[in-house]
Parts: C-alpha cells; sequence; structure tokens
C-alpha cells in the first residue's frame, strides 16, 4: 500500500468530507481529473468511497506543455489504486473558448462522468446565468447528479490536497480575466460578500436549491 493510500485512508478530514458528498450508487464511477485540487479530491474522495474508480484526463491543446500533465495525474492515480486514461482534443484560440473546450471535453469524456465542481463554482454559475438573464432553470444552476461535491467548498479540496501532501496542478486560464467566471470569481463575488456582510457563496448555493426544488414540485 502507498503512503498516499495509507494517509488518505486513515484522514479524519477525507472521511470528514466524503461524508457531504453525493456519489452514485453505481458499480464503476468515471470521474473527470484535470489536476486541479477539486478534480483530485474528486478522485480521492471516490477512491475512499470503495468504488471502482477511472480517472480521466482531457488535454485540450491550449498551452505549451499540457500533454505532460497527465504524467503528474496517472501517478497520483496509481499511488490510490485508480485507473488513469488521457484523451487529447483540438480546440482552437478564438471566441467562445470556455463553451468550445467543454463542448470538445465532454464529447470525449464517458456519459456518465462526475466532475469535481464546488458549492463555490454552483455560486459563480448562479450569478453567470443571472448576467445572461436566465430564467428559472438557469438560476437554479448545476444538479448534484454528477457532481458530487457541491456541498464542498474550494477551499475544503485544497485543504485536503495540503493534508495528503498533493500539490495541484494550476491552469493558468483560471487566472484569466478575460474569462467571465474569473471576473466573477475575483470580483463579483468578494464585492458581493463585502455590501452583504456575509457568505454570498452560501446564500446563492441556497436559492438554487430551492429553484431546483421548486421545479421538482411543478414537474409532479
Amino acid at each position: 500500500m502507498s503512503a498516499l493510500l495509507t494517509a488518505l485512508l486513515s484522514s479524519a478530514v477525507a472521511q470528514g468530507l466524503l461524508a457531504r458528498t453525493r456519489f452514485p450508487r453505481n458499480q464503476h464511477l468515471h470521474c473527470a481529473v484535470s489536476g486541479g485540487a477539486d478534480s483530485l479530491a474528486l478522485l480521492l474522495l471516490d477512491r475512499l468511497s470503495g468504488v471502482t474508480t477511472t480517472a480521466w484526463h482531457v488535454d485540450h491543446s491550449l498551452r505549451d506543455g499540457s500533454q505532460h500533465e497527465f504524467a503528474r495525474i496517472r501517478d497520483i492515480a496509481a499511488a490510490v489504486g485508480v485507473e488513469a486514461r488521457s484523451c487529447t482534443v483540438v480546440v482552437e484560440p478564438g471566441a467562445n473558448l470556455e463553451s468550445r473546450a467543454r463542448a470538445a471535453r465532454y464529447a470525449v469524456l464517458p456519459p456518465d462522468v462526475l466532475t469535481g465542481h464546488t458549492a463555490d463554482d454552483q455560486a459563480e454559475t448562479v450569478l453567470i446565468n443571472l448576467l445572461r438573464g436566465s430564467g428559472t432553470a438557469g438560476l437554479a444552476a448545476m444538479r448534484h447528479d454528477q457532481r458530487p461535491l457541491l456541498a464542498l467548498r474550494r477551499s475544503e479540496t485544497h485543504a485536503l490536497c495540503a493534508e495528503l501532501g498533493i500539490e495541484p496542478l494550476h491552469d493558468p486560464m483560471n487566472d484569466n480575466e478575460a474569462f467571465q467566471r474569473v471576473r466573477v470569481r475575483n470580483d463579483v463575488l468578494p464585492l458581493l460578500n463585502d455590501v452583504a456582510r456575509r457568505d454570498m457563496v452560501e446564500v446563492l448555493v441556497r436559492q438554487a436549491e430551492l429553484l431546483r426544488d421548486e421545479i421538482g414540485r411543478a414537474h409532479v
């Protein structure tokens, strides 16, 4: 047994986070793993749940050296006894880069793949959809079905990686304020927190849950 797997199995932090996840009751789970803290936490908690897991990495060919990132993910997956696979897609620079990259990614991933979206991602999605003028369905944001970590915070996935001695990969696109989500994360949410004098991620996540419940009742 590797040192990483031993640390994971004995981690009280990991056990606490696992208790707040919603993994599907499947015999085999597929996880999208970019190498960031959120997707690595998804992989680790999935492994901790005891279900057979495959980690999937997608190289979008958008930056130099991206083809080497899979080696890091493969090593971490192997250390906890998980199979890792990689796919390569080509996404040309240009308009709507985020949406085109997302479409290319999902086109090669298993249809039931799980992603490491957290509560922070959920709050950002609510605000982005609000800026787009979305209706109730858009403001209800992401469903839990294939996103087991929606009850966790981004800070918690980073804390788990730090406790286990794992250095997540950093995607420079997450620093590029040409992307709307980055502006919402870095500028809009901190401003809302300051104005409201509270953590607006919790508020936005709760509002999305209420709207999803209303949608569900309307379809009964």
